[in-house]
């Protein structure tokens, strides 16, 4: 089953700094990243059926963080679907934060949990996209091992809210298999233009 966007819908992508993508410091309210792509494809596609599109990721931002302004950005705006993408910066804060600590998989659920219920609640569509993350050192290969039960976490998350999944993680890690990661994301974090043009083709493919 897929998404069926109805004319006028409103579309929410929400997270960290991948969603981001400097939406409120450029002349562009959907920054320069997936989201801007996901609507420009749409609008060529579908010019029938006008869909709003929202943004309202942060850079750095954690489940903690989206808790805090969750009813200001997102549920005061009453979208019909909501994207989210997290966890990359609950996967090792302790190691780059004077003030940052380990966050035990557990707190990012229940976190989490917190966000999703009052938009499930509303009859809200829900997209949880999987944190990703393609290794490039020893220190980002050790922080899969806190990054993997979070992705697993969301995968579950996606089941008991009847969410679509986009399964970010394997599909970086089977395009990086032929090109090598840096390709997608140079840091092994960020897409590349070409990371946010993978992450925006499969979330097309959850709409119709």
């Amino acid at each position: 089953m897929t998404i069926h966007l109805e004319p006028g819908s409103t579309v929410m992508f929400t997270g960290d700094s991948i969603t981001d993508c400097q939406h409120l410091e450029i002349e562009q309210p959907l920054g320069w990243g997936y989201p801007l792509r996901v609507a420009g494809e749409w609008g060529f596609r579908h010019p029938e059926r006008p869909v709003t599109w929202l943004n309202t990721g942060i850079a750095g931002n954690k489940v903690m963080d989206l808790e805090t302004r969750w009813q200001r950005d997102v549920l005061d705006a009453r979208p019909d679907v909501v994207s989210v993408l997290v966890g990359i910066n609950d996967v090792g804060w302790h190691t780059y934060a004077p003030d940052g600590y380990v966050i035990p998989v557990d707190d990012y659920t229940a976190g989490y949990d917190r966000l999703l219920t009052p938009l499930a609640e509303a009859g809200t569509q829900l997209v949880l996209i999987e944190p990703f993350l393609l290794p490039l050192s020893d220190d980002q290969r050790k922080q899969r091992e806190d990054l993997d039960p979070k992705i697993q976490a969301v995968r579950e998350l996606a089941r008991k809210f009847g969410a679509h999944l986009l399964a970010a993680d394997g599909l970086f890690a089977q395009l990086a298999a032929t090109t090598g990661p840096e390709y997608w994301a140079a840091d092994g974090v960020h897409p590349t233009p070409a990371g946010h043009a993978a992450l925006a083709d499969a979330w097309l493919r959850l709409v119709d």
